[in-house]
């Protein structure tokens, strides 16, 4: 499934499990954002900061997916871990 626009992208963990066989990743939510001047990607619900970026959405959550496994080989697997994981993401628009 390969959905656009804030929509969780199920190919990511698929990716991210082939690129690194050897760690067992749970479903992790990433956000790609898109500017005026490319797009921007980040994970919810992992302590520090961890951001990609790309002139396609596609360069973005490449990005975002190596500085998640330099995250990884950095700090540790423990650093993804959570008490309170984000069970879904949402993006909603109100008129204030």
């Amino acid at each position: 499934m390969h959905r656009r626009g804030g929509v969780f992208h199920k190919k990511i963990f698929h990716q991210l499990v082939t690129a690194v066989p050897q760690w067992h990743l749970a479903p992790m939510k990433i956000i790609i954002e898109k500017h005026p001047d490319g797009y921007v990607a980040y994970p919810i619900g992992i302590q520090g900061v961890i951001v990609g970026e790309g002139e396609t959405y596609d360069e973005a959550l490449r990005d975002v997916q190596s500085a998640i496994r330099f995250h990884v080989e950095t700090f540790g697997r423990e650093s993804l871990e959570t008490e309170n994981p984000a069970l879904d993401a949402y993006v909603a628009e109100a008129v204030l």
